[in-house]
């Protein structure tokens, strides 16, 4: 082979292995997607019939919610059996042929991996409360006695009682950071890591490309018990990490793990040995805060905080998920600052630290402020995660419980129950109420609309995707002469693009210089700038935007 082929071979396996690094991630869950046969809940052979709306949007990679057997006392997160597919959601054969159309389309499937604990009524837990002497008794957490700290490191305040509860077969209390039907696996024991490997091994002989890791800083906690200050084994990661890459190279272990800064190395990896990716839950948090107050400057704190990172690992940004916008690391006046603006109400706020809003009903159905948001999403420094039903601006159900308001049923259609299910009622309420009515917000009136939010985004998810300096490059926070502005300059392989944020209602001026730039060609109005005295002047409208290609015109 010559040398020129070897280049171009081991050019086109980088690509293929740092994937994740260009990727827009699409999460969804299935029951809520598509229903196939008429029981009111989705299915994987719904999701399969519209996967070809996926690839027009210009999806590269699904993450799934749980969809192994669960009783659902959890939405799917206490998994009784971590090696099926939960039948209300179709066969084996079914989950196959959806990975398998999907990667026809050149769209890769991660799931999620839920290995923290199980639900009680999983054989494992049954077996283990029955005897001391059981195999599977120390794959959990056990106390003979109440521990003092049985109510410290509760995750649900407010609808969590206690850390420790007592089960009535084996007469101990059992360890479980979330509810009480969860109980936490021990992973100080050798047997329940190996049997972490198998599921993930098994998952990936079924074509998955990779696995969202739920709740990683409680998987690495060493039991017994939280206390204040738990020990954290991050060996662990670095050897499930290399496990999944033993069975296949181009996996990727998407974590979530809500960490300040000073621990991000300890998840990456200081040589990114670690996890590949994690979610920015610190910069999210002051996003939010920016978006509800328009102050920028903690949002570019954090930002530069969260920027050394090993050149393998990879951020995931996003905007809102399947849970609460969680704003714990903000100042009580901070948090207050932004539950005033897009929570206000008591039923809209969640656990003392969070609101259980969509983005479009947070925004007030702006458009503008939408836009605004989105537009910044796509141009941070990492890969896009975005929720379904974002795209069109669906809303949110306060009328259900906790974080359930912001996992209704896809808005497909006006006809009845958004063209989810043909049953009589879905398995969960569509949206049929004010400005989010199914009627109003849907895919196929959206599709026909080339005004419409679903249109827009999908030209946001090209645009993105021709600006691949910002999933692979360094970045810098530009200085733009306005405190209402933010400005970030990307720099790859001599290529480089600048993007601009108005964070205010009214129309702003920014003054600003990039090094070594000549002219600033306009990537959305084809308005080119050049410098005036070595300073680039640029005007945004209120909730504006800008994206600029440094010294490359753009061709026809």
């Amino acid at each position: 082979m010559s040398g020129l082929a070897q280049d171009k071979l081991a050019s086109v396996d980088l690509k293929n292995h740092f994937w994740y690094k260009n990727a827009v991630i699409y999460n969804l869950e299935v029951s809520a997607f598509k229903d196939s046969d008429g029981d009111g809940r989705g299915d994987f052979t719904g999701l399969t019939q519209k996967l070809d709306y996926l690839s027009a949007l210009g999806v590269d990679a699904i993450w799934l919610a749980p969809f192994q057997p669960s009783p659902g006392q959890d939405d799917g997160y206490d998994v009784a059996d971590f090696y099926a597919v939960d039948k209300r959601l179709g066969t084996g054969g079914d989950f196959a042929e959806f990975v398998n159309q999907a990667q026809i389309r050149g769209i890769r499937v991660i799931m999620d991996l839920v290995i923290n604990h199980t639900s009680t009524q999983h054989q494992w837990f049954q077996e283990a409360r029955k005897s001391k002497t059981s195999k599977y008794h120390d794959w959990y957490i056990w106390s003979d006695k109440l521990p003092k700290d049985y109510k410290v490191g509760m995750v649900f305040p407010g609808y969590q009682e206690a850390v420790w509860s007592m089960d009535s077969v084996s007469g101990q209390y059992y360890y479980h950071r979330f509810y009480q039907f969860q109980p936490d696996l021990n992973y100080a024991n050798p047997e329940v890591v190996r049997e972490a490997q198998k599921i993930i091994g098994f998952w990936l002989n079924q074509g998955i490309s990779g696995f969202r890791l739920d709740a990683v800083p409680f998987i690495i906690e060493i039991p017994k018990g939280p206390g204040n200050n738990p020990k954290l084994d991050y060996k662990f990661l670095t050897d499930i990490r290399q496990f999944a890459q033993s069975r296949k190279a181009d996996v990727v272990i998407l974590g979530e793990a809500n960490v300040v800064p000073e621990e991000n190395l300890n998840y990456f990896g200081k040589g990114g040995e670690g996890i590949q990716m994690m979610f920015n839950f610190y910069v999210n948090q002051f996003l939010f805060y920016a978006l509800a107050s328009g102050k920028l400057e903690p949002f570019k704190k954090a930002l530069v905080e969260t920027q050394i990172i090993p050149d393998a690992s990879q951020w995931a940004h996003f905007l809102r998920n399947h849970d609460e916008v969680d704003l714990g690391r903000l100042t009580e006046k901070q948090r207050n600052e932004v539950f005033e603006k897009f929570g206000p109400d008591k039923n809209m706020q969640l656990y003392d630290r969070g609101i259980r809003r969509r983005l479009s009903t947070m925004l007030g159905n702006d458009r503008k402020h939408i836009e605004l948001a989105y537009s910044l999403l796509f141009s941070l420094p990492g890969t896009a995660v975005i929720r379904y039903g974002d795209e069109l601006g669906m809303g949110d159900d306060l009328r259900l419980q906790e974080r359930i308001s912001v996992r209704t049923p896809m808005q497909w259609t006006s006809d009845k129950n958004a063209g989810f299910t043909t049953a009589d009622t879905a398995f969960r309420p569509v949206i049929d109420f004010g400005e989010h009515d199914y009627k109003k917000i849907n895919v196929a009136a959206q599709t026909r609309d080339s005004s419409s939010l679903l249109s827009w985004t999908t030209t946001l998810i090209r645009m993105r995707k021709a600006c691949p300096e910002i999933g692979l490059g360094d970045y810098t926070v530009l200085d733009t002469g306005s405190p209402d502005v933010l400005g970030l300059r990307y720099e790859h392989n001599g290529k480089s693009v600048v993007i601009l944020h108005n964070f205010s209602d009214q129309p702003q001026q920014t003054n600003f210089s990039v090094k070594g730039a000549d002219i600033l060609y306009d990537l959305i109005n084809n308005d080119d700038k050049k410098p005036v005295a070595g300073k680039y002047n640029v005007s945004l409208k209120g909730y504006g935007y800008q994206w600029f290609r440094v010294n490359q015109l753009i061709p026809n």
